[in-house]
């Protein structure tokens, strides 16, 4: 199973141009060409651009992957793309392959960009409906963006009326392709997966097939494995002796359920800020088990150590095939869960500050 995944959700929730525009979703982008020459039932890209030299590359990459989908240069300020799209969908334009980018809800219409080198983000682009709404989302965000950073700590007032705007912006766009982004974003706020999936049934076909339609799906079924509020199913495994330790051992105590492997780089990445809570937390009835993907015991044993997690660990080693882990239906890592001392899930893929975040608020 593989998990689908937007570049666009790793995006700044602002990085994006002015507008005045149209919309649909995207099949590959044939190749640049001259925008005269666009499909009558395609679109075509005009881009004005000033700063940048003659000659330089201009590359148009799947809002999804990242992946180039057209390339062009640059000639006497002015670039070009046409190409057909399946439905609206996000494309980000890349100058001389380095950031700034510039990002677009491209649909099959007529679209103009006019930027400068030293302010793409401040772009203006006219001709795209979908852009238009994307646009109108941001701005409908704007005023509570700290909300949607790691470290967030703003009050649960603005958080209610963050989620009162989306909401609203969700209920005037119902049949835009932009609506499963503002899903999503008030989905990052409220973690509620039965008001996520009620928005989803709301949507349109086309709109429930598009990349973002079909994201919040994987999204569902993902919330309804081990939903929070359900006890987290035991299970016994050796760890770094030979000696079976099982979960509910654990019982009493708020456990963070760690699966991770020493091959897997953003575990790894993801181990100090693991590391910090358990240090703060570990005199307040918390404790972390970690639950290893690896199938090489040397090279978990020495993860365990350089890395500095002095937690419990334990490991059928069989790798992505880990008792547990199939269990749990785990086909992605880190994941974790934190659980009660009651063995009830309390939160799911705590990462970053929002781990030590949930503990403080639990654990005062």
């Amino acid at each position: 199973m593989k998990h689908f995944f937007l570049i666009i959700l790793l995006l700044p929730l602002l990085v994006t141009a002015q507008t005045k525009s149209k919309a649909k979703s995207a099949a590959p982008v044939k190749k640049a060409a001259t925008a005269a020459n666009a499909p009558a039932d395609g679109f075509a890209i005009h881009g004005e651009v000033t700063g940048f030299a003659d000659g330089t590359t201009v590359a148009l990459l799947n809002g999804q992957t990242g992946t180039p989908e057209a390339e062009t240069t640059i000639s006497k300020n002015k670039f070009a793309f046409t190409g057909k799209l399946a439905a609206p969908d996000f494309k980000i334009v890349l100058f001389n392959k380095q950031p700034p980018y510039l990002v677009l809800f491209l649909d099959n219409s007529t679209v103009t960009v006019k930027a400068t080198k030293d302010a793409i983000g401040n772009a203006v682009v006219t001709g795209s409906a979908t852009h238009k709404d994307y646009e109108s989302l941001l701005q409908t965000i704007q005023p509570y963006q700290k909300l949607f950073a790691e470290n967030a700590s703003e009050g649960d007032g603005d958080k209610d009326k963050a989620l009162a705007a989306i909401d609203q912006f969700i209920k005037q766009h119902a049949a835009s392709f932009v609506t499963p982004l503002a899903i999503i974003r008030y989905n990052q706020l409220s973690e509620d997966a039965v008001k996520m999936e009620a928005m989803y049934n709301d949507l349109n076909a086309p709109l429930k097939a598009s990349s973002m339609g079909t994201y919040i799906a994987q999204q569902i079924t993902e919330a309804k494995k081990n939903a929070v509020g359900t006890m987290l199913p035991d299970f016994t495994q050796p760890d770094t002796t030979g000696t079976p330790v099982s979960l509910s051992s654990l019982r009493g105590k708020f456990v963070l359920v760690d699966f991770w492997a020493s091959w897997c780089r953003p575990c790894r990445q993801e181990n100090p800020n693991v590391v910090e809570s358990y240090n703060k937390f570990k005199d307040k009835n918390f404790t972390v088990l970690g639950v290893s993907l690896d199938k090489a015991k040397p090279s978990w044993v020495d993860a365990i150590k350089m890395d500095g997690l002095t937690w419990n660990h334990v490991s059928d080693l069989q790798g992505w095939s880990n008792a547990v882990a199939q269990q749990l239906g785990i086909f992605s890592i880190p994941q974790n869960f934190l659980i009660g001392p009651d063995g009830k899930i309390v939160a799911k893929n705590l990462r970053g500050p929002a781990l030590e975040k949930k503990l403080s608020a639990l654990l005062k």
